[in-house]
């Protein structure tokens, strides 16, 4: 199994930016992707983007699209999100997952490990 270990996150203005970093470790990368989901108080988990390490699944949720851009460090077996153009509606807790390579990958279930959650708050 996949384990990740999330860091960033906090507090910024509207219009700022934010980099979440989210380093894996395990022994079969080659046959997981990578995500981040979001949770806002009272709302379910958001899916906002899914990488491969192989590259051969890349996707975005249209609410993020132009703002928010997932990379990855292979070497590093790390993934990042930049998050950019901050709004205020993008608050709440930010997760990394890794779970086995599916067509599914906008979902929760789809995932079997989890970070411990990051507190992102952006300000009006």
């Amino acid at each position: 199994q996949v384990q990740v270990v999330e860091s960033g996150g906090g507090l910024v203005q509207a219009g700022g930016s934010l980099k979440l970093s989210c380093a894996a470790s395990g022994r079969t990368l080659r046959s997981y992707i990578m995500a981040w989901f979001r949770q806002a108080p009272g709302k379910e988990r958001e899916w906002i983007s899914t990488t491969s390490w192989s590259g051969d699944v890349e996707a975005s949720a249209d609410s993020v699209k132009g703002r928010f851009t997932l990379s990855r460090d292979n070497a590093a077996a790390t993934v990042y999100l930049q998050m950019n153009s901050l709004k205020p509606e993008d608050t709440g807790v930010y997760y990394c997952a890794a779970g086995v390579k599916t067509l599914r990958y906008k979902m929760p279930w789809a995932y079997d490990s989890w970070g411990q959650g990051l507190q992102v708050t952006v300000s009006s």
